[in-house]
């Protein structure tokens, strides 16, 4: 188990039975790297993965 999986757990105990939209997600992550712009690459890279889920890997 990854350190982080403790929050992602802590964010699935806590708030998994919400349903958000990307919108409001993207919004949040904005706010979390105007609080904490040291972190800003790595939201930039979960962010960036999280929008290329689905895309072909084929290219």
């Amino acid at each position: 188990m990854y350190f982080t999986d403790r929050g992602i757990e802590e964010l699935a105990t806590r708030r998994g039975e919400e349903e958000v939209t990307l919108e409001w997600l993207s919004e949040q992550l904005r706010t979390f790297v105007d609080t904490h712009p040291e972190f800003e690459a790595a939201v930039d890279r979960l962010a960036t993965w999280l929008a290329r889920l689905e895309d072909d890997d084929d290219d």
